[in-house]
């Protein structure tokens, strides 16, 4: 009669050391995926950032009557495009589709500041100038920001991929996540040059 006492409670312990395992499993997947959403919002501010800043670059641009009209209209596609696809949803399609709309975005951005290379009296405008040193800034605040989202997705899925967490994740719906990858072929993400 002791022996199946003593068997009942280590199996009510087992069982309260699982239960409470669980909740510790649950509420750091919770903490840490908050923290990947927190990172993705980082991630967001700087493009909206930059996508801030580019309507003002190409007013600067546009008082000079020459200027190639072709790359002021591709620069403002691309803008629209990427203020189109900004969502709060996370998912590896709207992740994607972002990522797709900026780098098309800088690569636009690049080819305006290419083109005003050719124009000395642009280039030397002190309102060129401090949109310049503005853009330079959000470059790097981008570069930051998919670094530090790209360390939450680790810590994230490092978790997740974790036993015997794992087993938790996948009862309570946490899926690993995917960061920025480099395009195959590419050594780093497109990214606005002076």
């Amino acid at each position: 009669m002791n022996s199946k006492k003593n068997t009942a409670y280590v199996i009510a312990g087992i069982i309260v050391l699982l239960v409470i395992y669980a909740f510790i499993s649950f509420n750091g997947l919770v903490r840490k995926d908050e923290k990947v959403k927190q990172q993705w919002n980082e991630v967001q501010s700087a493009y909206q950032r930059r996508t801030d800043l580019i309507p003002n670059l190409v007013n600067v641009v546009k008082g000079q009557a020459e200027f190639e009209q072709g790359t002021l209209v591709q620069i403002s596609e691309a803008r629209a495009a990427a203020v189109n696809t900004v969502s709060s949803n996370l998912t590896p399609e709207t992740f994607n589709q972002q990522t797709a709309a900026q780098n098309k975005l800088a690569s636009a951005t690049n080819r305006l500041v290419v083109t005003i290379e050719k124009y000395p009296q642009l280039k030397g405008a002190e309102a060129f100038a401090g949109l310049q040193v503005q853009l330079e800034g959000t470059e790097r605040r981008i570069k930051f920001a998919r670094k530090d989202f790209n360390t939450s997705i680790a810590d994230y899925n490092s978790s997740v991929k974790s036993f015997p967490t794992k087993i938790f994740a996948a009862v309570f719906g946490f899926p690993p996540k995917e960061g920025f990858q480099a395009d195959s072929g590419a050594d780093q993400s497109v990214e606005i040059k002076f």
